[in-house]
């Protein structure tokens, strides 16, 4: 109740009035801690997602045509081949095996212990015809590879355009090692952004 009686008097005794006041809105020296510190965050949470999630690289020239052309910019997944097996397919990134200092993306073709040939510019693994409908009829060529195992811990790399690509027929298979990341997704130019596949 707002009023309460008093016994025997018949008076009544008023609510004390009671003074509310507004936060005082944040200093600015406040705000500028608050806003940095949001940033510190979000730098630190964007470290550890290129540091050991993704990384941004650049493609430098045409031997994953039409897939992704000279100068595409796109994520690669460092982290994907801890939970998973590579692929037979899949776009790789890797140091070039005779000189560490480069990088390489090509795509996975044959895996550890398969038998490969290359008869005329098809492919052949484990005596099957390899379906590549990522290498288009004008970036085939007509190269051969006398038949190989693909020696444990190593995979065969081609690049998509064929003609022109120097793969795993010219420096050999590629050390799981020096493999360090997935294609993951085109982010520049915006018009190729999507999955790589």
């Amino acid at each position: 109740m707002d009023q309460q009686e008093q016994k025997g008097t018949g008076e009544t005794r008023e609510p004390v009035p009671v003074q509310t006041t507004e936060p005082a809105p944040p200093s600015a020296p406040g705000r500028v801690r608050s806003w940095s510190g949001d940033l510190v965050v979000s730098v630190l949470v964007s470290m550890f997602i290129i540091l050991f999630l993704y990384q941004p690289v650049r493609v430098e020239g045409t031997s994953m045509l039409p897939q992704l052309e000279d100068q595409d910019r796109l994520f690669i997944n460092k982290f994907a081949y801890r939970f998973e097996q590579i692929q037979r397919g899949d776009v790789v990134v890797f140091l070039y095996p005779g000189d560490h200092t480069k990088s390489y993306i090509k795509r996975v073709i044959a895996l550890p212990g398969d038998s490969l040939r290359i008869d005329r510019g098809q492919v052949y693994v484990n005596n099957k015809a390899l379906k590549e409908p990522y290498v288009p009829l004008k970036y085939e060529d007509d190269r051969s590879q006398p038949a190989m195992t693909v020696p444990p811990g190593e995979y065969f790399v081609m690049g998509d355009h064929r003609s022109i690509s120097s793969d795993s027929r010219d420096f050999g298979p590629v050390g799981r090692s020096l493999i360090y990341g997935k294609a993951a997704f085109v982010y520049w130019p915006v018009d190729q952004a999507g999955v790589v596949r």
